[in-house]
């Protein structure tokens, strides 16, 4: 389907104050550089020996310092600092976290393997004994203990795990993450890299006393001055088709959130059943007049109740999060593709980025038009702002893949010119970034976030 028409005036929408963004490949490189710190520390302190023992006893500080330089830096990265959440986005921090948590696993396996061998080889005794004899060290037992409670963390985040445990229960699970980390820190400033430089050891401090600080503030302070800044409260909820409903919320000062189309927000609903969990949703249209509204697809236990929420109940929003923003845009044209419940984003930013008639498309994969959320919207919008609009309707497993490369240019002329912002299903996703780049557009224009509960 394609709609059109003059060029008119979209409504008005108030334009946010940017915030500031860290740059995706900066982040890296900073992140690299203090990792390649933490070696040259090893490095200038190190005593080279052919011993076996000393041998082991190198390996065992370089992995150790590396490990905890890994346990700070995953601490970081789930801070909720929102120059980084703004600039790399929520989705790349939580891989990254994810694959980072696997490297420090590997790194404290290896620095405790190589410690207990080392001590084993300089006093003679086997590696039971060794074990017992270091557990009798204070610092080295919360160590030990602290080693485990990460491991254990890191377990029941596995993938075939993961998805049998409840989410209250691996969040739970996730806050030994900083026990964990505490108890390794005391260890920290007991072995010879840092005990043996006090430069060293008050540069370590301070580097951990910072990211404790972003952590407290930013999980904690903020989210608790948000609620009490702007009093949200459920307004309506709407039905919008099949176990779908958008909620309306008003509140006080909203605009101070900085909330942009693209982004979500973690809201927790005050609510019998609801008010122990905080739910990503996307914002499906801009804020106006301090009301804010989400659009929720029931899929589980938890959104299925956002459906019988009351108006009046509270609400806390901790946020806003993700960088599928306008920012992100580098080309003239523009073409958004959503799946499913993916148009939420897409919706919002489908109204604000800035187009001249012709320039802007939608493209909205859905089963069948009852699947399709907010179409008389999307119509209106795309009505008002001479934008194109397909609604492109079939089972996923239909001979015919709306999807496919030639399919794509066939609807969006020129699409190897467009920047490209996606939204859906993981499955989805992946097959539409697929058959984008078969088609001609350039990876790095394809702007994709996926924050899945």
């Amino acid at each position: 389907m394609r709609a059109s028409a003059p060029a008119a005036a979209a409504a008005a929408v108030p334009e946010p104050v940017r915030p500031i963004r860290v740059d995706p490949r900066v982040l890296r490189t900073t992140l690299t550089a203090g990792a390649a710190l933490v070696t040259a520390l090893w490095a200038a302190q190190a005593h080279y020996s052919a011993r076996l023992d000393a041998l082991f006893a190198t390996g065992a500080h370089l992995t150790g310092l590396l490990a905890a330089y890994g346990v700070l830096v995953m601490l970081f990265l789930m801070a909720r600092v929102p120059a980084v959440e703004h600039g790399v986005g929520a989705d790349r921090l939580a891989r990254r976290h994810a694959l980072g948590g696997r490297w420090v696993l590997t790194l404290c396996a290896a620095h405790t393997l190589l410690a207990l061998c080392g001590y084993a080889a300089h006093t003679g005794d086997d590696l039971l004994s060794a074990a017992a004899d270091l557990l009798g060290y204070p610092a080295l037992a919360a160590a030990a203990l602290g080693t485990a409670l990460l491991g254990a963390v890191g377990v029941s985040s596995a993938r075939a795990l993961r998805r049998r445990v409840p989410h209250e229960t691996w969040r739970a699970l996730h806050l030994l993450t900083y026990v964990g980390a505490g108890l390794a820190f005391a260890h920290q400033l007991a072995g010879p890299d840092l005990a043996g430089s006090v430069l060293a050891g008050w540069l370590w401090s301070l580097l951990h006393a910072t990211v404790a600080v972003l952590l407290v503030w930013y999980r904690l302070v903020v989210p608790v001055r948000q609620a009490l800044r702007h009093s949200l409260r459920v307004r309506e909820v709407t039905v919008e088709g099949p176990d779908v409903v958008s909620v309306v919320m008003q509140g006080i000062g909203l605009d101070e959130l900085r909330a942009e189309p693209g982004q979500f927000l973690r809201w927790r609903f005050l609510q019998r059943r609801l008010w122990h969990t905080a739910l990503p949703f996307s914002l499906s249209a801009p804020v106006r007049d301090d009301r804010v509204r989400i659009t929720v697809k029931a899929v589980g236990a938890h959104t299925r109740r956002v459906r019988r929420l009351r108006p009046g109940t509270r609400v806390l929003a901790t946020g806003p999060f993700g960088a599928l923003t306008a920012h992100r845009r580098s080309r003239r044209k523009v073409l958004l593709l959503a799946g499913g419940v993916g148009i939420t984003p897409m919706r919002a930013l489908f109204e604000t980025l800035p187009c001249a008639p012709g320039d802007l498309t939608l493209l909205y994969r859905a089963s069948s038009a009852e699947q399709l959320a907010l179409r008389a919207e999307l119509e209106s919008i795309a009505a008002a702002r001479g934008a194109c609009l397909h609604f492109l309707l079939g089972p996923s497993d239909a001979s015919f893949d709306p999807l496919a490369p030639q399919a794509l240019r066939n609807l969006v002329p020129e699409l190897a010119a467009h920047d490209v912002y996606l939204c859906g299903p993981p499955g989805m996703a992946r097959a539409a970034t697929t058959a984008l780049v078969r088609a001609g557009v350039p990876a790095e224009r394809i702007h994709a976030e996926n924050f899945t509960y």
